[in-house]
């Protein structure tokens, strides 16, 4: 999959689509895909689909998993979302294959420019590149690239990019050392 921000503009903030397949979206998601009481993998990526999301093939997607718009997400082969991850993709986000956010993770694409007595929103995508493991109740905030391999610890937060295999931990997320694969 050939990954690039240079294609995204942040510069100002749409939700991508009209009012009413957000309403529909919400009572779906709510219903089939957060929902632990339907757990059928097969059906979520189906509905996924129907909004909007690309999806490779082999998408392992548990329940209580929460996505803001899945017209702004693209998710490639054999991918893993565990429970409770909230995919808050007020700008695009990108999965290539074989990725896992463990669960509870958080990638978070907007925040307000407290700069701004409005407090505008200044959103910026989020791509996780080829085998990046995102940990249990980390968060990968806007703008930031998980470059191929990379590890975020449990807990930490990638405030910045992350580079290729490397393993990244703490507030804010700091190499640690290499990633070795045998």
């Amino acid at each position: 999959m050939n990954i690039s921000l240079k294609d995204f503009d942040g510069s100002s903030f749409s939700k991508g689509s009209h009012g009413l397949k957000m309403i529909l979206w919400y009572f779906v998601s709510s219903l089939f895909v957060q929902s632990s009481l339907f757990p059928f993998m097969a059906h979520k990526v189906f509905l996924l689909r129907l909004f909007g999301a690309k999806i490779g093939k082999g998408l392992v997607i548990k329940p209580g998993v929460t996505i803001k718009f899945p017209w702004k997400l693209v998710i490639g082969d054999n991918c893993w979302i565990g429970e409770n991850v909230w995919v808050d993709n007020l700008d695009k986000i990108i999965l290539a294959n074989d990725v896992c956010l463990s669960q509870g993770a958080l990638l978070l694409t907007g925040n307000h420019d407290y700069t701004v007595s409005n407090f505008p929103y200044r959103n910026a995508p989020i791509v996780i590149e080829e085998g990046v493991w995102v940990g249990a109740k980390a968060v990968v905030c806007s703008g930031v690239i998980c470059e191929s391999h990379s590890i975020l610890t449990v807990g930490s937060i990638a405030t910045k990019d992350l580079k290729a295999y490397t393993i990244y931990q703490g507030n804010p997320a700091v190499a640690i050392r290499k990633r070795t694969i045998k």
